[in-house]
């Protein structure tokens, strides 16, 4: 069968986090994708920036966004230049600073699609000037999670065909139930059962809840370990609290991994204890395409995917002790826990694969420029 024919674009993204998360994870593989479907793609972002040296890898041709703030004016008038010079049809910004920047320039050179995407759910103190970031400089609103859209529409009045949910699509290819399982140290024992958490090590990813339930667990005598799989910010706080509730023979902090379908294999539980700002969290995603068992807290966009008696099991954000209950009930409930991962993972396929990720992008670029072109 030949495989479907797309329609090429010239798009750019622009990304001035310079860290490595989420967000920049959906960045890049946006362009990657689109690239693949023979679609002319740039990548603007800070040279320091994670995402932009993992673009080179990745043979998408980058620019750098490395002009100081007192060069506003001037910078936004050269990247309008090269937009118009490149022929840009499409815009997708996604930080603060290049939304208003990029989004400027877009504005000037006249680039027929300008979007603005929202991974995590905040509030805007300022909304009268927020409101421009996601109206005067886009003409689309992408989020990842139905909170986030709910959100945006209350603060900022968006009507319903100025903002679209997207979660980031899972790269099937990759993450498969099918496959080795990741070798981790010495210290994690080696008979299970494994609950872990994979994401950036920051505030209100809920690593505190997920400490707070390998204490009641140990307490308790369960048999369970506990591993933490990433970087960030706050190591030391997780470091101080195992050394508090001297949990270091329970929890193993893995550091950063790239082999993250192996790790989730090797899992027999992943949590996303989250707290707040959530969108749909591509991890949990991930779990369920690998048949990993996933319990989520019930704030932003987790319940979107994890829902009780279908997909997973959902606690109250901050409390350790559901928490350790759910995680029980998970490892208790062999049967029934083995059904809600498999009906995960078919809403996985059918729902969230990369392609069908692309598919939407693509029809949304054609409503708005198919009459155009």
């Amino acid at each position: 069968m030949a495989a479907p024919q797309h329609r090429p674009w010239r798009i750019v993204h622009s990304e001035a986090s310079t860290g490595w998360g989420g967000q920049e994870h959906r960045v890049l593989a946006e362009l990657a994708g689109f690239q693949q479907r023979g679609s002319a793609v740039w990548l603007l972002a800070p040279s320091r920036a994670k995402v932009f040296s993992r673009a080179q890898a990745a043979k998408v041709p980058v620019v750098p966004l490395d002009a100081p703030k007192w060069m506003f004016p001037f910078t936004a008038l050269r990247l309008a230049s090269w937009l118009r010079r490149e022929r840009v049809e499409i815009v997708n910004t996604h930080s603060s600073r290049d939304g208003w920047l990029v989004g400027v320039a877009s504005r000037l050179a006249k680039t027929p699609l300008l979007i603005r995407s929202r991974h995590i759910d905040v509030d805007y103190p300022n909304r009268w000037l927020s409101r421009h970031a996601f109206t005067t400089f886009a003409d689309h609103v992408l989020t990842t999670s139905s909170r986030i859209t709910e959100h945006f529409q209350e603060m900022f009045r968006l009507p319903a065909d100025r903002i679209t949910t997207l979660p980031t699509g899972i790269d099937l290819a990759r993450f498969t139930p099918d496959g080795p399982k990741a070798e981790l140290p010495a210290s994690v024992p080696p008979g299970g059962p494994r609950i872990g958490m994979i994401s950036v090590l920051r505030s209100w990813k809920g690593y505190e809840t997920f400490v707070g339930a390998a204490k009641i667990l140990r307490d308790e005598k369960f048999p369970a370990h506990f591993v933490i799989a990433g970087e960030g910010p706050i190591q030391s706080w997780i470091e101080g609290w195992l050394e508090r509730d001297g949990l270091q023979a329970n929890v193993t902090l893995l550091g950063h991994r790239e082999d993250v379908p192996a790790v989730l294999r090797a899992l027999d539980v992943l949590v996303i204890p989250s707290t707040k700002h959530e969108g749909v969290p591509q991890i949990g995603l991930q779990a369920m395409a690998v048949r990993t068992p996933v319990i989520g807290s019930d704030v932003g966009g987790i319940p979107d995917i994890v829902r009780p008696g279908e997909t997973g099991r959902l606690f109250a954000a901050g409390d350790a002790k559901q928490l350790a209950a759910r995680i029980r009930e998970t490892l208790g409930n062999k049967a029934e826990t083995a059904a809600l991962a498999g009906q995960a993972l078919a809403k996985v396929r059918a729902e969230h694969s990369l392609e069908v990720m692309l598919d939407k992008l693509d029809a949304l670029y054609e409503r708005h420029l198919g009459t155009a072109r």
